[in-house]
């Protein structure tokens, strides 16, 4: 696991505690957008590094 998953899934996580259980402002979303999309992008890039490696 690589520090651009663990990234991803510390802002998810930061998303669901603030947004879940404090009712936060609307930006707060936004962690929820880019933290999904790094994980992703992160899980994509290392399945495709994975099989470039297998050839």
């Amino acid at each position: 696991m690589d520090l651009g998953i663990l990234g991803a899934l510390a802002l998810i996580v930061i998303w669901a505690v603030v947004a879940l259980g404090f009712n936060g402002p609307g930006w707060i979303h936004l962690l929820l957008t880019v933290g999904i999309a790094t994980l992703i992008w992160r899980v994509a890039a290392r399945t495709n590094a994975s099989k470039g490696k297998r050839q």
